[in-house]
């Protein structure tokens, strides 16, 4: 059960209103929400796929797909427990987002990673910090790594188009969390059957839409994700449920549909300067998650909105500690130099503390000062400890943050470990 938080002050009533929704906090009637149907649909398999005398057997015949009902025009209802808990659990993501004030924009960087390294670990894709780190820099040793700073590519893609909810933004966020692996299939909606678990769609655990109902499908989410008459986390909720059930690209849709949360969250007015690290809530209990996902396809959207509800209490939670700890860090850092550090010293730890590697290059274009002062400041910060030089990606000398990466890795290893109760 979720603890007891404090109120906002009426500062922020405007934008709570906004985003709580009509009739939020107040008990409603028991769920009334669409459940999916099946239809037969023909099979024939593919005749290079190797399979075994019973496979074969099994995968013969037409298999049950599933009919994804409209949902554009339906009111989401849920009990007053869970409905309180909305409430609460946006309440709580709000004042995440005002609180960090103008200190955001380290913590954004972070989160956004943090939030993608989570939702990739949904997926069995895991790395630790330094490898994302150096893969977004472009280093490929590592294939999983390479395939989360994708994703982190595609969360900072959804944030950037989150001024509109429409099918072409979302084909982009595919676009780019998927170029780079499989550029064939990248931005496009699947022309083929999909299917979770099992060798064919007859032995599988589901079985979404046939691929020539997808686009209507996704047409009719959009209109549902347009609205503004449903608070905002409860929408949410249902809107990624019900991405996943279309399940709309051959692969990277859950990636893509965990991307679409924070890209609403945005539009919602529920964050306006971070990421809420919705997944690394949902990865302390992925079976739920997915049990959630089920029931949600069964008609009922309560196990899914209260799943989110309390992962986003975990995630602030978690993401405060991770604030915590890097205002330590930058603080440690400021101590070991002169009184007055250089504005370009000051610039150089600034980008260090958001971004765990850097180099001389990146150092100057970002900060804008010059390559020589570049160097000079991170021999500085190398001779003190708070950098350490690593390997040479594309030909340019790479420094890390250990302090910074070993923050990051703390935060994945309590994401992966916390369950509220």
């Amino acid at each position: 059960m979720a603890k007891p938080r404090k109120t906002d002050g009426p500062s922020e009533s405007g934008r709570l209103a906004s985003v709580l929704g009509p009739g939020s906090g107040r008990p409603l009637p028991g769920n009334v929400w669409p459940s999916i149907s099946y239809e037969e649909i023909a099979w024939t398999a593919e005749p290079d796929v190797i399979q075994s005398r019973r496979q074969r057997l099994r995968a013969r015949g037409p298999y049950l797909a599933a009919v994804v009902p409209p949902i554009a025009d339906a009111i989401p209802q849920v009990d007053g427990r869970i409905s309180a808990l909305v409430e609460e659990a946006t309440i709580d993501m709000v004042r995440f987002d005002r609180d960090l004030g103008d200190d955001a924009a380290p913590f954004a960087a972070l989160l956004l990673r943090s939030e993608s390294a989570a939702s990739s670990e949904i997926e069995n894709l895991t790395a630790g910090a330094k490898r994302i780190a150096l893969a977004q820099l472009g280093d490929r040793s590592s294939a999983n790594a390479s395939l989360i700073a994708s994703n982190v590519a595609a969360m900072r893609a959804a944030l950037d188009l989150s001024d509109e909810v429409n099918l072409y933004n979302i084909l982009a966020m595919h676009q780019t969390l998927l170029q780079g692996s499989h550029p064939e299939i990248a931005g496009k909606l699947r022309n083929d059957a999909v299917w979770i678990g099992g060798s064919s769609p007859h032995s599988a655990i589901f079985v979404p839409p046939r691929h020539e109902a997808v686009e209507e499908a996704l047409g009719d989410l959009v209109a549902f994700m347009q609205r503004d008459d449903i608070p905002a986390l409860l929408q949410v909720s249902i809107a990624h449920a019900q991405f996943e059930t279309i399940h709309p690209f051959p692969d990277g849709n859950g990636r893509t549909g965990r991307a679409l949360v924070g890209a609403l969250l945005r539009n919602k007015g529920v964050t306006e300067k971070v990421t809420i690290p919705v997944s690394a809530g949902l990865l302390a209990n992925t079976k739920s998650y997915f049990e959630a996902l089920g029931s949600y396809q069964s008609g009922d959207p309560s196990p899914i909105t209260e799943m989110f509800a309390e992962s986003t209490f975990a995630a602030t939670d978690n993401g405060r500690k991770l604030a915590e700890d890097i205002k330590d860090i930058r603080t440690g850092i400021y101590a070991t130099l002169p009184r007055n550090p250089s504005d370009s010293l000051q610039r150089t730890i600034e980008l260090m503390v958001r971004e765990p590697a850097i180099t001389a290059r990146m150092l100057s274009e970002t900060t804008g000062q010059s390559p020589s002062s570049a160097y000079r400041n991170l021999e500085v910060l190398e001779s003190n400890g708070s950098l350490r030089p690593s390997s040479h990606i594309k030909g340019h000398q790479v420094w890390v943050s250990p302090q910074v990466i070993a923050a990051l890795d703390e935060f994945a290893a309590r994401a992966g470990k916390r369950v509220r109760l």
